[in-house]
């Protein structure tokens, strides 16, 4: 039995199977010898990423709000939170800027029942950075970092960002809060330039 989508049920729907194919892979593992130079430092880094593009700016940062809406994630970021992909999340998806440039693209799935008691101003986090939350708060842990290298179509990197074909390098973690899940996905784009 086939199922009416609408525009929007689509475009999730072709979300969600092209981020199933995404086959991460833990970042201190095999995968670091193929990183570049440049960037293997900031893929492998378990600290604040925001705190060295804050540093790496000279306090030129800022954070760029493109998408924050409750909608379903997709089936490799529901298997990394182990939900279900029918679950609702809120899906937050922003660029980090530095010097007036768009250096990495990020996109975090926060499960709604995360977003509950002391955490519910994740909900309206604006144009404040998640990841400076995410390292002041003193319950945080975090699983050990994936990485991949996949064109930015299946990254879900918006196309004003990169060609769709174009290989991007990217990390991403699931982190917990008071032990509740979230997971954050960080795509570094062509504009990123760090010196070795």
């Amino acid at each position: 039995m086939s199922k009416h989508l609408d525009g929007n049920d689509a475009l999730e729907a072709n979300r969600s199977s092209i981020l199933e194919i995404i086959d991460w892979q833990p970042a201190h593992g095999g995968i670091l010898v193929q990183m570049p130079e440049n960037l293997g430092p900031w893929l492998i880094d378990n600290g604040s990423l925001t705190r060295k593009l804050v540093a790496l700016s000279k306090d030129q940062f800022e954070v760029q709000v493109l998408r924050q809406e409750v909608a379903t994630p997709g089936a490799a970021e529901a298997n990394a939170l182990k939900m279900t992909q029918q679950t609702p999340v809120m899906i937050r998806e922003v660029v980090l800027k530095g010097r007036g440039r768009p250096w990495v693209f990020a996109r975090s799935i926060l499960p709604m029942t995360t977003m509950t008691g002391r955490l519910a101003g994740l909900r309206t986090l604006s144009n404040q950075p998640l990841g400076e939350l995410l390292f002041q708060d003193p319950s945080m842990t975090r699983e050990p970092l994936e990485a991949a290298c996949l064109p930015a179509r299946i990254l879900s990197v918006p196309a004003a960002l990169a060609a769709g074909d174009e290989p991007l390098w990217a990390r991403r973690s699931v982190f917990f809060l008071d032990q509740k899940p979230l997971l954050v996905s960080e795509v570094f784009l062509s504009e990123f330039k760090p010196e070795v």
